[in-house]
């Protein structure tokens, strides 16, 4: 039995080949059955739909465990994920310090993930001292190996002038690298720059896509900054954000929109 995993940060059960992908849980027990028979990926990938609750019954603690066997085993992104759960305490005591040892050993193994999530920890300096020149190289390098993430903050510590001079154009550069690949914060980047140049078609091709991909926490930000510097012929797109946030979110997104119909 084989299992392929793609390279990206959170292992997916669709990633499955064959047929079974569109049964999580026949698949599910396919991966059982593989993960006791010793085959790494299929380790790893057990983990992960534990952690998830797909097509399995939901287990933090024993998704942790899986991991830490196929971690053991050499698994670069089972370690990194084992740093996931030591960070925001899935199924552990949360413990940065100890996220941020498992990340370093994944981005030895050249993970781009792990080089991520290791530069955010330096960068904000939770459970390491913040670096942030060795965050920066971090992120350089996952965005060199075409990670999307890494190179829209690639972008930001250069328009911040974090760890290197300022460098506006640079910056510019980064972020349409990283919409392109496909970030939504970098989509979203990339729009405000060119809106600020006033190119407000291209703005909306790309914050249309950041809408269409981005996470709650993007949007919660994300509304407020382009209530605030949209021009009004984007007046709908913000309506957008603040719609989808409140589809997402909680009673206060419902209240921060009503607030927002009703200032305009």
């Amino acid at each position: 039995m084989s299992f392929i995993l793609r390279r990206t940060e959170e292992i997916h059960v669709e990633d499955l080949t064959g047929q079974l992908a569109d049964d999580p849980r026949q698949t599910a027990r396919l991966i059982v059955a593989g993960a006791r028979d010793g085959d790494l990926e299929a380790q790893a990938l057990l983990g992960q739909i534990l952690l998830d609750g797909h097509g399995i019954e939901q287990d933090e603690r024993l998704a942790l465990a899986w991991f830490g066997i196929a971690a053991e085993r050499g698994h670069a992104m089972a370690r990194n994920m084992l740093g996931r759960c030591l960070e925001h305490g899935w199924g552990c005591p949360q413990d940065e310090a100890g996220a941020a040892r498992h990340y370093a050993q994944a981005a030895g193994q050249k993970l781009d993930w792990a080089m991520y999530n290791l530069a955010n920890l330096l960068a904000t300096g939770r459970g390491v001292p913040r670096d942030d020149a060795r965050a920066l190289a971090l992120y350089q390098s996952a965005a060199a190996l075409g990670h999307a993430k890494s190179m829209n903050l690639v972008g930001r510590f250069h328009e911040e002038g974090r760890a290197v001079p300022r460098d506006l154009a640079l910056a510019h550069q980064w972020y349409r690298r990283s919409a392109e690949a496909g970030d939504f914060r970098g989509q979203f980047s990339h729009a405000t720059v060119l809106a600020e140049r006033g190119d407000l078609a291209g703005a909306r091709i790309w914050l249309e896509r950041a809408l269409e991909g981005g996470n709650l926490n993007f949007l919660r930000v994300a509304r407020q900054q382009l209530a605030a510097s949209l021009p009004p012929s984007l007046n709908e797109l913000t309506l957008a954000y603040f719609q989808r946030a409140a589809e997402l979110g909680d009673e206060s997104d419902l209240r921060h929109l009503a607030e927002h119909l009703g200032a305009a």
